[in-house]
């Protein structure tokens, strides 16, 4: 077995896909093509808002091909996971995508796709002609023992010969052996990833006894050991293990900057954590927000520091804090946001003034 290559949030790995290493870098962009799924995997994160047949692009909706290209634009993406849900449920859907957006940003962009399905040599040639680049399937439990029997040892051959570079991911669990022993035969990849809660599978992996890694982790205790152990063992040259920190502290921080990067207002303060940091000021109506940012520009505040949003006026929150007392008494409310770079982002945290 090759070396393993380590890194100190607990990944390791002998060899990265190119959509890992893409990943890695913070530059794929999430395509969510669908929440419907025909499994009922117990570990399944997904959410039940996300399990219906919608579309979203990192975190926004799409109502339309331009919300994918904007997305892509926003983080300079180098490349799309495709996942879902079942994303080849929809297969169209699938093959449109990737032809758009190797026809918008070039053969260069790199697409990889999810999937727990076996789709037969048809599909596997249309996906390839379309573009796709990279393939990673997700067998279900109950088939680990006897996967080379099965129709995933085919699908696989029949995507290499498509020239797709093909894996299985799966999370680290029991079983993982048997996965490995099947990757080395059929010569793929084998990607593992640390079993994480997630209010989605939370009662599910509570109910099979799995407990919590620490009080500061969302990670199953012993995934990351249990991959390890394995690795160590196998003689398979083609692994990686991609730990819950990793996740968190590396691939999302690295996307959310190259998002901020390019998206932040000018009053807007991007953290080292790619998250945006700026002043609200909540009005009574949009015709109300529309005085407050008058009355700023009154006293001084510059108008490119300024942008109304509904019935909110958003500034810098150093210059909120310098006129907090001077407007207090035209808004409803004086706050400090801190939220994801995605447009409607996540907040992290509200600071009333």
């Amino acid at each position: 077995m090759s070396k393993l290559n380590q890194t100190v949030s607990g990944s390791f790995h002998t060899y990265l896909p190119e959509g890992c290493r893409l990943c890695h870098m913070g530059a794929k962009m999430v395509l969510f093509v669908t929440g419907v799924c025909l499994r009922d995997c117990f570990y399944c994160p997904v959410s039940a808002e996300r399990r219906k047949d919608a579309a979203y692009a990192n975190e926004r909706p799409v109502s339309c091909d331009q919300d994918i290209l904007e997305e892509a634009r926003h983080m300079d993406a180098l490349g799309t996971g495709i996942t879902g849900g079942e994303p080849l449920l929809v297969p169209e859907r699938v093959l449109h995508y990737i032809r758009l957006l190797k026809s918008e940003f070039g053969k260069g962009h790199h697409i990889h796709l999810y999937t727990s399905l076996a789709p037969e040599m048809e599909i596997i040639s249309r996906l390839a002609e379309a573009g796709l680049d990279e393939i990673r399937f997700h067998p279900p439990v109950a088939v680990w023992d006897e996967l080379g029997a099965s129709p995933y040892a085919e699908s696989i051959r029949n995507a290499m010969q498509c020239s797709m570079s093909a894996g299985i991911e799966v999370p680290a669990i029991e079983g993982i052996e048997k996965v490995a022993d099947f990757a080395r035969e059929t010569d793929c990849f084998l990607n593992l990833n640390e079993l994480e809660f997630s209010d989605a599978n939370a009662r599910a992996l509570k109910l099979k006894g799995f407990v919590l890694e620490s009080d500061i982790s969302n990670a199953v205790a012993g995934s990351m050991e249990l991959a390890r152990n394995m690795a160590s063992g196998t003689e398979l040259n083609r692994i990686h293990f991609c730990s819950s920190t990793y996740k968190d502290a590396v691939q999302l921080r690295e996307r959310l900057l190259r998002i901020a990067r390019n998206t932040a207002r000018a009053f807007d303060d991007v953290t080292e954590e790619g998250t945006v940091i700026y002043g609200q000021l909540l009005c009574k109506d949009a015709s109300a927000a529309q005085k407050m940012t008058e009355l700023l520009i009154e006293h001084g505040v510059p108008r490119e520091m300024l942008g109304i949003k509904d019935c909110s006026v958003e500034t810098a929150w150093w210059i909120l804090e310098d006129i907090a007392e001077t407007v207090r008494e035209n808004a409803s409310e004086l706050s400090i946001i801190e939220r994801y770079p995605f447009e409607n982002g996540f907040v992290v945290e509200k600071m009333p003034l």
